[in-house]
């Protein structure tokens, strides 16, 4: 058995104790709120990754809870079996089994650490225990959590659905199959080149994946709207947007100009998001 196949056997049964232990705790906590009820789980099962992925030395074993909480998350509604679950869970389940099989494809080993981590340990020194904890497990946790609060919400709401549901539905699919098709193009293009990827998607925004999670987010808000209009719920999009624009994009295109020849010419020549209308109209064309 090569090192890949024994790190992900070893991450998956990680993963399996992890959701049994949320699992139980979700039972047979004396509480009536099932989202507090989730929450807590959520919360305490992190801290079982944080806890195995110190035991290894390895941060990169929380990698797979971004995709991998919010499927467990719409577990307790599955009794429900209305429109209304089936597309939460298609977005969801679509947009979490794809981004799970994109981690495996891209897993390595267990002595592989991602790249982001080893940097912030790096300029953390001895604080690194905390910002492991705080910054790697416990955030990005609390980010998809608000993220997925509009989810909770419509799925714990008894109000009939109106056309925002599906308006959302449709945005999340989207979503996933532009994550889907952004993912797969890099992948293939890095295989046999060394160069800045200016194919496909990539032409026309610099972070094609990164805009499909974002947008992502913002269509489980949509969807709740059609059975609650509060704005509260919009946090969790939000954060989760200031994330990328702040964090992942930035340290991204730092290490991509030092890696990669004409880095920064791509950057002066293509959006960083959102694709120009005129540019889209031109590449259709064959003008550009």
């Amino acid at each position: 058995m090569d090192k890949k196949a024994r790190g992900l056997i070893i991450i998956a049964s990680i993963y399996a104790f992890t959701i049994i232990v949320a699992v139980s705790l979700f039972i047979y906590l004396p509480l009536e709120s099932v989202i507090a009820k989730i929450v807590i789980a959520d919360i305490v099962a992190t801290l079982v990754i944080y806890i195995f992925s110190t035991l290894l030395r390895n941060s990169s074993v929380y990698d797979p809870y971004w995709s991998v909480a919010p499927m467990v998350m719409i577990l307790p509604f599955v009794s429900r079996l209305d429109m209304t679950f089936a597309w939460v869970a298609a977005v969801i389940g679509f947009w979490g089994i794809r981004l799970t099989i994109n981690w495996v494809i891209t897993f390595r080993n267990l002595s592989h650490q991602d790249w982001r981590y080893d940097h912030f340990k790096q300029i953390s020194k001895r604080l690194w225990p905390v910002v492991n904890l705080f910054g790697i497990h416990l955030m990005p946790t609390l980010v998809v959590l608000l993220a997925m609060m509009p989810a909770l919400l419509l799925l714990n709401s008894s109000h009939n659905p109106n056309a925002l549901l599906y308006i959302g539905g449709v945005l999340g699919m989207l979503s996933a199959l532009l994550q889907w098709a952004s993912d797969t193009q890099l992948r293939n293009y890095n295989a046999v080149h060394t160069d800045v990827m200016r194919e496909g998607l990539w032409r026309l925004s610099r972070h094609p994946n990164y805009l499909g999670e974002i947008m992502l987010w913002f269509s489980i808000y949509i969807m709740m709207l059609s059975v609650n209009m509060a704005l509260i719920p919009l946090i969790g999009a939000l954060l989760n947007f200031a994330m990328f624009l702040s964090i992942s994009i930035p340290l991204q295109e730092k290490r991509q100009r030092k890696r990669r020849v004409g880095y920064e010419a791509y950057q002066n020549e293509t959006p960083i998001l959102l694709p120009k209308l005129t540019q889209i109209f031109l590449r259709r064309h064959g003008t550009v």
